[in-house]
């Protein structure tokens, strides 16, 4: 109960699992009915959180976290996401770039037939990318933790993000694991006390944590948490999967820009860019790197489909 308060005090919407278990024992249908209303998703984001719970919940069982800790022992130390994405952005006068590696999403289907993830990872190092977005999410976006590994072992330099709906610090380390340098943390998924923990683990492995936000509450939220170095504003509605690059602009107009300023957090543009106008639109607000995945992942020249979105070639 406490849980649930805190989330509720938060704003945070998504359930983080089915609020009541099936039935006990036979009910008849109307009885079934009202006592399921509850355990059905609200919207996309929840049903994939709640999918989520059980599949972490089944990995975990596979690979305990001491087996992860070990494992961590033999790999390089994690690469510069955030200055990675400042060094682009210094060299360019251009928002640094993270070209996001996906197959499908729930509301656009399969983006890409013919989806070699490593031959794409090199494609976009190449055409300028600073880092890269990898999903690895298998049921709604046919990602997978396989092909993070695969990029990283194929010699691609980028600093990887680990594009994936967190709800547990597993995740974090078997991401780790196969080659992440980043992580991804839904502020409308998690509580802050979650968020602080998860920020702390990031910094003992070395990796960066780009916090994504929606609304002013979220980014107030993560604002007022001490560790925040990235921000991703989310111009798609998780909830209803609406795109309004306004949304950018207004989360960074007045105070919260001020602050974002004082506290040199680098703020990361997400969803809806297509066009240089769209890259101009969130750099005028304050962006200084931009998360790209569909106007990219559908073109056939990966390198030159780069340099249409920003009006010309960033791999210079």
């Amino acid at each position: 109960m406490y849980q649930n308060e805190v989330v509720e005090s938060q704003g945070i919407k998504i359930r983080r699992r089915p609020p009541t278990g099936p039935p006990m024992h036979y009910v008849g249908p109307f009885e079934f009915r009202l006592q399921n209303e509850g355990n059905t998703p609200r919207n996309i984001l929840e049903e994939i959180v709640w999918h989520k719970d059980k599949e972490v919940a089944q990995m975990k069982e596979r690979k305990p976290l001491y087996t992860l800790k070990k494992a961590l022992d033999n790999i390089p130390p994690a690469q510069d996401f955030i200055g990675a994405l400042r060094s682009a952005h210094q060299r360019t006068g251009l928002p640094g770039l993270i070209a996001e590696v996906k197959k499908a999403s729930p509301s656009r289907g399969i983006l890409r037939e013919d989806f070699n993830s490593v031959e794409i990872a090199q494609a976009y190092e190449k055409g300028g990318a600073a880092c890269l977005s990898v999903l690895t999410d298998d049921k709604y976006f046919k990602g997978s933790y396989e092909n993070l590994q695969a990029i990283r072992e194929a010699g691609v330099k980028c600093p990887l993000l680990l594009k994936e709906f967190i709800v547990e610090a597993w995740q974090i380390y078997y991401g780790r694991s196969k080659g992440a340098d980043a992580v991804l943390l839904i502020a409308s998924v998690l509580p802050d006390l979650d968020i602080k923990y998860m920020i702390k683990i990031c910094k003992i492995l070395g990796m960066a944590t780009l916090v994504e936000v929606h609304d002013e509450r979220e980014m107030d939220r993560v604002l007022a948490i001490e560790g925040v170095e990235l921000i991703g504003i989310n111009n798609r509605n998780l909830e209803t999967f609406e795109v309004d690059l306004g949304i950018t602009k207004k989360l960074l107009e007045g105070e919260r820009g001020e602050l974002i300023r004082q506290k040199d957090i680098l703020v990361v543009g997400e969803s809806g860019l297509f066009t240089p106008e769209d890259i101009a639109f969130v750099q005028e607000a304050g962006v200084k790197a931009v998360l790209v995945g569909e106007s990219l992942i559908k073109q056939s020249d990966h390198g030159k489909a780069i340099s249409t979105l920003f009006g010309r070639d960033i791999s210079k």
